[in-house]
């Protein structure tokens, strides 16, 4: 059994000393995941906590008073998070996919960079706030750039009239798009199912569009907003 000091993030003062049981040499990240594991069981005040860079993962959170928090870069991969107070914390780049977040109070919570892809938003207080926050696609006509087959890079319209997606990363979907350019050959083909054509001037239509925004890799015609984003595509 060891003892470790949760300091609180404003003040740096202690805020409460967690006995949990795990190697002296465990990861930081694994120890303060334990501390907050102790400290909901233990009832310890967490608010204002700096709990940057937990291990959290699957951790049971339920209404957990964690309002001011930082969270930042905490690993919360399907935690239960179910109406706890996360008014005010510091979630950022934090991994929250399949995170249960329902019913939890989310309202002035720095979601910026995290995951949250299949979390569950439902009745979560100021959820649409902070799925709007994570869109990157604008209304109306928009440019997209797509990597096909031997590093060829397609720059695409994305037309006004067809729907467009995102989740919470930077891929992105569209219903059909216009081929405006071709750059490195005659034409792209599709990495996706190797025969798909891309060729300077014509429409690529897909056989069906996914219209669950949450499904990232889904039908539709993939892109993204920048060049570069494209070319890193793996």
């Amino acid at each position: 059994m060891i003892k470790l000091d949760i300091l609180n993030r404003f003040s740096g003062a202690v805020q409460f000393t967690a006995e949990i049981e795990c190697d002296e040499n465990a990861a930081h990240s694994y120890k303060i995941g334990l501390a907050v594991k102790w400290a909901v069981k233990s009832r310890a005040n967490l608010s204002g906590a700096d709990l940057s860079g937990a291990d959290l993962s699957g951790a049971n959170l339920s209404r957990a008073n964690l309002s001011g928090a930082n969270l930042s870069g905490a690993n919360l991969y399907g935690a239960n998070l179910s109406r706890a107070d996360l008014s005010g914390a510091n979630l950022y780049g934090a991994n929250l996919s399949r995170a249960d977040l329902y019913g939890a109070n989310l309202s002035g919570a720095d979601l910026s960079g995290a995951d949250l892809s299949r979390a569950d938003l439902k009745e979560a207080t100021s959820a649409d706030l902070v799925i709007a926050r994570t869109r990157i696609l604008a209304d109306g006509d928009l440019i997209g750039w797509k990597k096909c087959r031997s590093d060829v890079i397609v720059k695409l319209r994305i037309p006004e009239a067809a729907k467009r997606s995102s989740a919470f990363g930077r891929k992105c979907r569209a219903e059909f798009a216009d081929v405006l350019e071709v750059i490195g050959a005659e034409k792209g083909i599709s990495l996706h199912d190797g025969k798909t054509e891309y060729i300077a001037g014509a429409r690529v239509t897909p056989d069906s569009f996914d219209e669950n925004w949450q499904e990232e890799c889904s039908s539709g015609v993939h892109f993204y907003i920048t060049r570069a984003e494209a070319e890193a595509h793996l």
